[in-house]
């Protein structure tokens, strides 16, 4: 009876403190993603830095129904005053930027949710802009969650104003913790262990959310701070999404995971470079290796975390910006409209969008090849391909056959995406031909069959949950699947 009664109180104790789904990763996940934006792109339509358009807000206040149509979250630049960009903003509580003014960004929110669209933030609140000085900062007022003032108390003592000889504050004692990340030397870095900067931060969040009416957020530079503190936030704002930028090896993304209590996503940079070497380079180069899309062994999903993985190809930091060449998935400044770039690029949306995960299209990828991009989408829905999708692969290096070949299992039915020059163009049986890349001008097809791998076609909504002890571990029953208290599949 005793033995019984703890088993009970263990029962009711592992309960009460585990979530059927983490705090801002939505289950098998079908959301499709847009990076509305690239570097300097809230500049006018003129000179190299806004060639693919201008990403103002009233600009893509236009856009609104073909955005809507074909894409489920939105991921803008950080929206708060700072000038620029925005990643080294001066005042959050200030919702007018060089991107347009609160009015219209208000706007355009109410746009997208209109369309059924989700928008994501862009959090920066690893390090922040200064007021006139090295050390002195606006004042933030996000109304019912507080007003907030930050001081040279709450800046990390490894920061540049302390060990600078021209800052005004070089060598005082006044100053925070020690950074629990990476320094960021642009500004004031922020101390995340003192509590009146975690009341700011989750202030911040809470007002994003029920104020702003943004949805989730996409967090920049968590290499510069614990992520038990990303943690920390979500829980506060209950995001509907969250996305953490971690430029890193997959180990270190995996410990990251780890850190946030599993409560976020992770954009899968080391897949991204794993695309460069198959499909990438400079566009002059004949030879493509498809056979290293095969589960690529630096990625989350080969690790068993596809879960959590925010798969992409390029985005702002990563396109055209000169001072990060080598990091594009084509040569820095490359012609988009050349055949063999336009191929490699409409080959690298492909597999993004036809593989689990979840993609995010990039800005001036999808306006340079719009109807070929939401095509693809499109056949990603209809077939219901999720985060949590089953893939099996296979792929060739042999001479005159370098191929791939993918079939993903979604909600609704099933996916063949076959690459390469020598493919086989034929449909399986129970298959039909969806898309021929070919009428593209790329090496892929793509066939589709409603059948779904074991199971009746469903909604991601009926999929039941349930929680049961087995070899007295508590986990969680999710359709065919279970996970453990963390969030990670089980077999």
């Amino acid at each position: 009876m005793k033995k019984l009664i703890l088993f009970v109180l263990s029962i009711l104790l592992m309960s009460s403190v585990v979530r059927a789904e983490n705090i801002g990763v939505p289950a098998e996940c079908e959301d499709v993603m847009l990076q509305a934006f690239y570097w300097d792109s809230y500049k006018a339509q003129s000179g190299t830095n806004s060639k693919y358009g201008c990403t103002k807000w009233v600009n893509l206040l236009k856009d609104t129904a073909a955005i809507t149509a074909n894409f489920d979250l939105v991921w803008f630049p950080p929206s708060a005053m700072g000038g620029g960009v925005g990643y080294y903003h001066k005042q959050l509580s200030n919702q007018d930027s060089d991107w347009g003014p609160k009015s219209k960004l208000d706007e355009l929110i109410a746009a997208l949710h209109a369309g059924g669209t989700k928008v994501l933030g862009d959090i920066v609140i690893n390090h922040r802009g200064n007021k006139s000085s090295w050390v002195d900062f606006y004042l933030d007022n996000f109304g019912r969650y507080g007003v907030y003032q930050l001081k040279q108390e709450h800046i990390c003592s490894g920061d540049e104003a302390f060990t600078d000889s021209s800052s005004p504050a070089y060598q005082s004692s006044t100053h925070g913790a020690a950074d629990t990340g990476t320094n960021d030397g642009g500004c004031r870095d922020l101390d995340h262990t003192n509590e009146y900067v975690q009341s700011w931060a989750k202030a911040y969040v809470q007002w994003m959310i029920n104020v702003m009416g943004y949805d989730g957020f996409r967090y920049d530079m968590t290499l510069g701070y614990n992520g038990k503190y990303l943690s920390m936030y979500n829980e506060a704002a209950q995001p509907y999404f969250s996305v953490s930028e971690l430029w890193s090896d997959v180990t270190t993304q995996v410990n990251h995971l780890k850190a946030t209590d599993y409560n976020t996503l992770i954009f899968d940079f080391p897949l991204k470079f794993s695309l460069q070497n198959a499909l990438g380079n400079d566009g002059s180069v004949n030879e493509t290796r498809y056979n290293l899309l095969k589960n690529p062994a630096n990625s989350l999903r080969n690790r068993g975390y596809k879960r959590y993985a925010v798969t992409f190809i390029d985005n702002h930091d990563t396109f055209e910006r000169s001072d990060n060449q080598g990091s594009e998935f084509i040569s820095y400044n490359a012609n988009l409209s050349n055949a063999v770039v336009r191929r490699r690029i409409l080959e690298a949306n492909a597999y993004i969008l036809l593989i689990p995960g979840v993609p995010c299209v990039f800005y001036p990828h999808w306006v340079s090849y719009k109807e070929e991009i939401n095509t693809l989408i499109a056949a990603r829905k209809k077939a219901g391909i999720h985060s949590e999708s089953e893939i099996v692969e296979t792929s060739s290096y042999a001479t005159g056959n370098r191929s791939y070949e993918a079939t993903v299992y979604g909600h609704r039915g099933t996916i063949i995406l076959r690459m390469g020059v020598n493919r086989s163009k034929e449909a399986p049986e129970g298959f039909e031909t969806l898309i021929e890349g070919d009428t593209m001008g790329t090496n892929f097809t793509v066939f589709y069959s409603n059948a779904v791998q074991g199971v009746e076609s469903i909604q991601p909504s009926e999929v039941s949950r349930q929680k049961f002890i087995k070899d007295g571990q508590l986990l969680i029953q999710h359709g065919d699947r279970m996970y453990d208290v963390m969030g990670r599949e089980v077999n």
